[in-house]
């Protein structure tokens, strides 16, 4: 529906009413302009319509891969559009993560926590309807301004200009951008997976990331100690996730697996087998056993039998059943495989390092089967990119057989190398990083789960260094808001960010010219005109 549309359909519903003669047709039209979702599953309809023609997009070529940051607040997921709007004129496959960690971390009214699901299960969907909410008040404000150059240009009775920024109106394209929330190991049993995602959904969330680790053992994927569940727990989740999108008319929804079973030795049971060869018998098989026979059966021991053959898996302290060393891929190959089949949409496989080789082994031998498999992958803060990088061309480099004695591996991360051809090389590897494992390795999504976590505390000690030391005010000045000034930053107008245009705007629809408003001659943000 265009600008005038809305007049048009606004002025009919205000028409013949008694009493609503000073109701302004075209105020109501901005209004329902700037407020175009009604609610989160307004919101995550339109978003999973998005990541599907995303998806189909990747399918067709590679190179059309998507992006994300993870963002802990609101401002935060408001700020970051705003900028790719500004950089890049369009959010096109341009997404926001919602990172468990930083809930963890940032969210919890118990305060910092690790990344072991002990934070409040309701404070992930409040996140994603603040998200929301900011990214919403994001489309008030640049509307409000296209609204308020409007009316000057009808002022100056310019009405080529006032048609050419209705056009922008028409055309305008919303902050709103799907989210991929993380619903760490669903938060309980399936039937908690599932109230929790109705949450989620509700709040707006398209796109459900759930892994594989025991609910209540669940740790960071980055971090020692995870355990895995059989698959068919794993797929109970996955159906109370996709049980949620239907019951709330979210068809599109999209579920990500993700398995942690590269980095996870253990498993806290042996799953229930039917048949040999059936999934629950192919998860047990690469449990780490030995094979004994009936007299060396001790006390409480648990035995397979398998092939004839009775097997004793090795069970620790914790009650804890190990599997084999090395089968890590080969137990995340089967769980991709096993997912899809199931009902998921993407993959997310947690790996100890950013290596294009290594992701593209297992994507390859799942898309021997599922041709189109496709990953989410974890860009992650948790790597090193920097060693990892320059040890990888270092290792390229010798077995090309280059001279590499002028570098220590073990010291690559120093300085010292920084104006090297090495780190040159490791530079430009990471820098096409995303693109590369897009067309090689099979990532449709690259996102960063912690960046703006690390940003914060790097601009903060920045400040706190030269503020409270010699620079004092200079310190604020100079590398802040001269900085916000010359380079665009929005919110160097903060009482703008903060919705104080809009407020008068609503001041003058509903008081007229007795409304007190803010924006006036003496509002010190007009000192930022210029």
């Amino acid at each position: 529906m265009t600008y005038q549309d809305e007049i048009r359909h606004a002025a009919a519903a205000i028409e013949g009413k008694p009493g609503w003669q000073a109701i302004s047709a075209e105020s109501v039209a901005r209004m329902r302009v700037q407020n175009r979702f009604q609610s989160g599953l307004d919101i995550a309809r339109y978003t999973a319509a998005i990541m599907r023609r995303d998806m189909a997009a990747y399918d067709a070529d590679p190179g059309q891969y998507t992006q994300s940051l993870g963002c802990w607040h609101g401002f935060i997921g408001q700020q970051k559009l705003i900028s790719i709007k500004k950089h890049f004129g369009t959010t096109d496959k341009r997404y926001l993560y919602l990172s468990g960690w930083m809930v963890a971390a940032l969210r919890s009214e118990f305060g910092p926590l690790p990344d072991q699901s002990m934070h409040e299960k309701t404070s992930v969907s409040a996140l994603i309807e603040e998200l929301y909410t900011f990214l919403r008040q994001a489309d008030a404000r640049e509307l409000g301004g296209l609204f308020r150059d409007l009316d000057a240009a009808r002022a100056a009775g310019d009405a080529v200009k006032a048609k050419s920024i209705e056009h922008q109106i028409d055309a305008f394209q919303t902050h709103v951008v799907p989210i991929v929330a993380d619903i760490d190991a669903g938060f309980g049993n399936a039937e908690a997976t599932y109230l929790l995602a109705k949450k989620m959904i509700e709040a707006g969330a398209c796109a459900l990331q759930i892994e594989n680790q025991v609910s209540d053992e669940k740790q960071c994927g980055h971090q020692d100690g995870k355990v895995t569940v059989p698959h068919e727990d794993f797929l109970a989740k996955i159906r109370a996730i996709r049980y949620a999108f239907l019951e709330l008319g979210v068809e599109d929804g999209i579920i990500v697996a993700r398995t942690d079973s590269l980095g996870a030795g253990l498993t806290k049971q042996i799953a229930y087998s039917r048949t040999p060869g059936d999934i629950a018998d192919q998860y047990n098989s690469f449990l780490d056993c030995e094979e004994i026979d009936v007299t060396q059966v001790g006390n409480g021991d648990v035995v397979i039998s398998r092939d004839g053959k009775l097997l004793r898996p090795k069970r620790l302290p914790s009650n804890l059943f190990q599997f084999r060393a090395g089968s890590g891929e080969d137990r995340c190959v089967l769980d991709c495989i096993n997912s899809l089949q199931n009902g998921a949409d993407l993959l997310w496989i947690e790996t100890e390092k950013p290596h294009i080789g290594q992701i593209a082994g297992m994507v390859n031998r799942i898309r021997d089967v599922i041709p189109n498999a496709k990953l989410v992958y974890n860009n992650s803060p948790s790597f090193n990119w920097t060693l990892n990088f320059r040890q990888q061309v270092y290792d390229a480099m010798a077995q090309a057989g280059k001279d590499v004695s002028a570098y220590d591996r073990a010291r690559l991360m120093s300085v010292d190398y920084d104006a090297t051809e090495l780190a040159q090389e490791a530079d430009e590897r990471i820098r096409t990083f995303q693109r590369d494992a897009a067309a090689q390795a099979g990532i449709f999504h690259h996102l960063i789960t912690l960046p703006t976590y690390h940003t914060a505390a790097l601009s903060t000690d920045n400040l706190a260094r030269e503020y409270f030391g010699d620079q004092g005010m200079l310190g604020y000045v100079k590398n802040v808001q001269r900085a916000e000034i010359r380079q665009g930053i929005a919110c160097v107008k903060h009482q703008n960010m903060s919705g104080s245009d809009i407020g008068d705007d609503h001041k003058e629809y509903f008081a007229g010219e007795a409304a007190l408003k803010a924006g006036g001659a003496h509002n010190t943000m007009n000192q930022f005109a210029a």
